[in-house]
C-alpha cells in the first residue's frame, strides 16, 4: 500500500477526520468514484479521492509519492502538493488556500501572502469554530503545523510546476485552465 493509501485508510476508518475534513475543510473522501473523463496530458494514472462543495475533485496522480491536482467545476486544474500527506496539510493549515490562488494576480506569492493574512482574519469573523478543530485534526491524521507562509510558497511552486506533467485534460482533449487567477487583493472591494 502506498502512504496515499494509508492516509485514505485512516481518514475512513476515522469518524472524526472524515467528518472534520468533509464539514469545516471542504474536503469529502469519495467511495472509489471513478474519475469523470478526464485524463493527464502525460497518461500517467489519475485517480479521484475527494470532492468539495462547489464540485471540485482532488486527485492522486500516477504511482509512488502521487502527487495530488484538483480541479474545479469551472475548469481550472493543477498541482498542489507533492504528495497526500502534503495535500492535506495545505487544506488543514490554510482551508481559504483556493481563494490564495483566485488572488494571485496571475501567479504571484506575494499577491498570495497578501490575500492569506485578509482570508485569515475573515475567517476568524465568520468560522472561528474551523480554526479550533485544526489541532484535533492534526492530531488525528499524524499532521505537522506548518507556518501558513510555508503552506503558501509549497503550494505557489506546486501550482507553478503543473505544465508539462500534471496537465488535466477534459473529455473534449481541452487542457484545465491554471488555477492562478488574475485577481490581486486591490480588486476585492471588501478589503479596502
Amino acid at each position: 500500500m502506498s502512504d496515499a493509501d494509508l492516509m485514505l485508510a485512516r481518514i475512513k476508518s476515522s469518524g472524526i477526520a472524515a467528518d472534520l475534513l468533509a464539514g469545516y475543510f471542504d474536503f469529502e473522501v469519495t467511495s472509489d468514484e471513478p474519475a469523470e473523463e478526464t485524463r493527464l496530458a502525460s497518461g500517467a494514472a489519475l485517480e479521484a479521492i475527494a470532492g468539495e462543495s462547489t464540485g471540485g475533485v482532488y486527485y492522486l496522480c500516477g504511482v509512488g509519492s502521487r502527487p495530488v491536482i484538483f480541479a474545479t467545476s469551472e475548469g481550472q486544474a493543477g498541482l498542489i502538493a507533492a504528495s497526500l500527506a502534503e495535500a492535506l496539510e495545505l487544506i488543514v493549515g490554510v482551508p481559504y488556500w483556493q481563494d490564495c490562488l483566485k488572488f494571485s494576480g496571475g501567479g504571484s506569492l506575494d499577491e498570495m501572502r497578501l490575500a492569506a493574512v485578509r482570508l485569515e482574519h475573515d475567517l476568524q469573523q465568520d468560522f472561528p469554530q474551523a480554526k479550533q478543530q485544526q489541532e484535533p485534526l492534526r492530531r488525528e491524521l499524524g499532521l505537522p503545523q506548518t507556518p501558513v507562509e510555508d503552506l503558501l510558497a509549497k503550494l505557489h511552486e506546486s501550482a507553478a510546476g503543473t505544465e508539462p506533467d500534471f496537465v488535466l485534460l477534459g473529455p473534449d482533449g481541452d487542457m484545465h485552465e491554471s488555477l492562478f487567477n488574475t485577481f490581486r487583493v486591490s480588486d476585492n472591494p471588501a478589503w479596502r
